[in-house]
């Protein structure tokens, strides 16, 4: 299998960036990963990057055959990093971030999530599932009480139930199955800030006009820039991996 990527971030129309991007690599598996930080004052940028860099340095201890129990085991060590890092300097309001990864190996692959950074999966060339938000426009979907369309204008669509960085009694992310890869598998990690500005059916339109994934998020963030243009732009960041 053949896989390729490529990593943006952009503080868009803000002073600071806080999402974070990074990728691992293991022998033969990767690990590709975003965060946007919340609290803002510095706090989310330092969360993020915090989140991020820990996925990063525990991947290189990675075994092969242990992808459910090593995200699961990054996620919470994530999330004691984070927790710790308040209790040192006592901001347990700015320190707090979402968090998403995925590892890929030869011939399988899954992520994890919290909060309302995306993961999508792109099959033959089509929309195929992508990760559900944990907030409270989405939590008004499951209940029948908004349509999935709504959620990217919603007035509370920065309203999040689950994050890295608040007290938990047992874990609050998401592990999706193991996926068997199917040739021409394309996977987007972005944040709150990229999808609001690029829907769906633009995503499969761009990435079937696209010859590289490195245009491919090109041609997503060209978009997200029209869309934003004459509006308070947040941070917008992606990571895009093409299996082939």
């Amino acid at each position: 299998m053949n896989i390729t990527y490529h990593l943006l971030t952009s503080p868009g129309g803000r002073e600071v960036n806080e999402d974070s991007v990074g990728m691992a690599e293991h022998g033969d598996a990767k690990c590709f990963i975003l965060a946007d930080g919340l609290g803002g004052h510095g706090g989310g940028e330092i969360a993020s990057a915090l989140a991020v860099s820990t996925l990063r340095q525990a991947f290189e201890s990675y075994e092969m055959n242990e992808s459910e129990s090593w995200l699961q085991a990054a996620f919470n060590c994530a999330q004691s990093c984070v927790m710790e890092l308040q209790k040192e300097t006592g901001k347990i309001h700015e320190l707090k971030t979402t968090l998403t990864a995925v590892v890929t190996e030869p011939d399988r692959f899954q992520w994890c999530h919290i909060g309302d950074s995306r993961i999508y999966l792109f099959r033959r060339g089509k929309f195929y599932r992508r990760t559900l938000d944990h907030s409270v426009p989405q939590m008004l979907v499951a209940a029948g009480e908004i349509k999935e369309k709504e959620i990217r204008n919603h007035p509370d669509r920065n309203r999040l139930l689950r994050v890295i960085g608040t007290e938990w009694e047992s874990p609050r992310f998401e592990l999706s199955r193991l996926y068997s890869v199917s040739p021409g598998d394309a996977i987007l990690l972005c944040s709150d800030g990229f999808w609001e500005l690029v829907e769906e059916k633009q995503m499969e339109k761009l990435l079937k006009r696209a010859v590289s994934v490195e245009e491919w998020v090109q041609l997503m963030e060209e978009e997200v820039l029209r869309n934003g243009r004459d509006r308070e732009m947040d941070n917008y960041s992606a990571v895009a991996v093409w299996l082939r």
